[in-house]
Parts: structure tokens; sequence; C-alpha cells
């Protein structure tokens, strides 16, 4: 059994907690590791979700005094739940709640806000380097990084169940969307458009579906917390920067099954977006496990520089699966560096040994990357 970064015991001695994170990401695993003293509420069990809709104040009247921490499983499913947890937290301000939910959606639209100063959100990742080992990026570029799918003999066929238990489950049962079919067609198309910016009038036109409905459903991913939206950095003085976000799917395992691509050699173009992809998921984890406020960017001129990340605007990140970088692969942070005042410019790369270049990069072995990134926290890089 893997040890997670968040500690759930940690957060709840400070503040209850709504723990959200797309499905099978070990939500339900971690809460019910929080040991003795726990009552545990499981929505997605059929007679207690029939039970509590019909009557939501049975959780309050149930709620034992020898219980420290109510944990209420799959909290999005009965949102008019909430009403009744913020009573529990008023009259018992030792209690502790964790909620935890695979759809914002429901809960912001239904209430979430009634809880201020009463309840933290945290975010649950699929596995990371510090939960895994390094060692295995081959591994996890092909397969992704969800708990149970990662080690599985059988992780396509476990992909290809997890995807079909996304579309019937998130999508059909909660009411996100009416046609079923167009959403699976258009996430498809969305997997296509992977670590690459967005044209949602492309998009529309390639799937035949309006153009309000495409970005309709890229909020639902959002919603859902199937898919990221990276904003670009747009502090450049003299290069102007491109305005369009990119977008990325939270694991590359769930992008290589709906694309239906399982064979990525390494130092092929398909391993330099898919490591670069990799990468972005650890530091999404990293800044909000750390919680570190340095907003995560891209940067791409109208002259066709890129630079893959910026934490903040000091610490430029470019990603390169080659086993040689050469002063080529340096272009793109130079020329950002020419506009903004870089602390840190680094190529994550496949070179074996660490180095600086003589124009200053940080050229960094990916293991070493990921390494300093899990000690020292984003902030510290």
């Amino acid at each position: 059994m893997y040890k997670r970064r968040v500690d759930l015991h940690g957060l709840l001695k400070r503040k209850s907690t709504l723990l959200l994170g797309p499905r099978q990401t070990g939500k339900s695993t971690l809460a019910r590791e929080l040991g003795e003293g726990v009552q545990y509420v499981d929505l997605a069990q059929t007679d207690t979700y029939r039970e509590l809709s019909a009557r939501p104040e049975l959780i309050r009247q149930r709620m034992s005094e020898r219980k420290r921490i109510l944990v209420i499983d799959e909290a999005q499913k009965l949102p008019e739940i909430l009403d009744e947890v913020q009573v529990i937290l008023d009259r018992n301000k030792d209690l502790r709640v964790l909620m935890t939910g695979s759809s914002a959606r429901k809960l912001r639209r239904s209430g979430v806000n009634l809880l201020p100063g009463r309840i933290w959100r945290k975010h649950l990742y699929p596995m990371v380097s510090a939960e895994l080992g390094s060692a295995r990026i081959d591994d996890r570029v092909r397969r992704g990084s969800l708990p149970g799918i990662v080690d599985s003999p059988d992780f396509r066929m476990e992909l290809k169940n997890y995807v079909g238990l996304y579309l019937e489950e998130e999508i059909r049962s909660e009411g996100l969307t009416r046609n079923v079919g167009n959403f699976n067609r258009f996430l498809t198309t969305a997997a296509l458009c992977n670590a690459e910016q967005i044209n949602y009038t492309s998009i529309s036109n390639d799937i035949g579906l309006p153009l309000n409905t495409v970005k309709n459903y890229f909020q639902i991913l959002y919603d859902t917390l199937i898919g990221y939206e990276l904003a670009p950095f747009r502090k450049t003085r003299t290069r102007k920067a491109v305005a369009t976000p990119k977008f990325y799917l939270f694991d590359l395992g769930v992008a290589n099954e709906l694309l239906g691509r399982f064979e990525i050699e390494r130092h092929g173009d398909l391993f330099g977006k898919s490591l670069e992809h990799l990468i972005l998921t650890e530091l999404k984890a990293a800044l909000d496990y750390f919680d570190s406020d340095m907003p995560l960017t891209y940067w791409r001129s109208l002259s066709q520089f890129e630079v893959d990340f910026l934490l903040g605007d000091t610490i430029a990140i470019e990603v390169k699966a080659k086993r040689a970088v050469s002063q080529k692969e340096e272009r793109s942070l130079t020329a950002l560096g020419d506009d903004v005042r870089l602390k840190r410019r680094i190529i994550v790369c496949l070179e074996e040994h660490r180095r600086k270049s003589d124009s200053g990069c940080e050229i960094i072995p990916v293991e070493d990357f990921l390494q300093q990134l899990w000690q020292s926290g984003p902030d510290g890089l």
C-alpha cells in the first residue's frame, strides 16, 4: 500500500475538509484509514442515499456524541445535506467533517459556499512520484497513475472500464448532459487536444456540435476534475504572448485509452508530449499538496518561442525527452529570459547527470527534478 501525500489526520486536526478528486484517485480509501472515532456515511450506497435524500435531517439526528469525525463519502450525490452539515458544525465546535466528492459542479451549484470559514477544500490527484518512486516514469506514460491501475497486470482493461464508468456514472446519472453519445465523441476529440492550445471553433467544426455545447462540455471536464486548463503567461514586455489556454487531461492513462495509444517509445515525439503531460500533473499536485499560491502557466510568443511551464514569474521549465540537450533546446528559455527576470531556467530531460549549460540553463534529469520538487516543494525550487 502506498503512503499518500495528503495528510487527512493533520488537516482534520485544524479544520473540516472537502476532499475533491476524480473517481478512483483514492478518496474513499483515505477516508476509511482515519481509524476509530469516525462516523461514516457512504452516499454511494443505494439504501443510504435513498433514506437521506428523503430525510436529510437523519444524518444530524444519528450523529453520535462519541464520534470525533463525520465522513460523508460522495457528498456531491446529495448536496442538500450541506445544510445539515452546517448545523452539525455550528453545534459541535470540536467535531470535524470530511466530505469527499468527484464533482465540484453539483456542490457549487447547491450551496457548498454556505459553509464559509467552516470547511477547507483539498484536492486529491492520481499518484505522484513521491508516492510511487520516480523510476517508474516509463510505465506511467503508458498506464497513467491511478491507484489500482498503475500496478494492474490488466491495466488496459482497467482503463477501458474506467472511461466507461466515468461516462456512465459521472455524466449520465448526474444529468450533466442529455446526450452521452455526443459527449463521448467530444471526449475523444478533447483527448486529441491534450497538451495543446484550445481552439473551440475548430473542435466544434470537427465534431459537428454547436460552439456553446463544446465550451459547456469542456466546463464539465473541469468541474468533474477530469481536465485542466493551463493559462498563458502574458507578462513579457517586448515579445507579445498568445492569450489562448492549453488543455490537459488529468491522467496519462486515461488519455491513452481514449486515443487507443499504448506503444510509446522513449525519445520519440509522443514520449516527449507524454513526459510534458506527466510533469504537468506532478506540478499541479505539488502546488496543491504544499499549499502553494504560485500560479502555474505556460508561455508562447507570437513568433513561436514556447516554454512549457512557469512557476510564478521567476521559474521557467522546459521538458525535453532527449538524452543529450543541445543549445538549440535552450532558445525559448533564453528568449523568455531576455524579457523577464528569471531566477531559474530549467530543462527537464533524459540526460543521466545534472549540469549547467554555458548560457546558465540547468539541465536536470527528470528523476532528479521530481525528487527536488517533492523534497523542497514548488516554493523551494
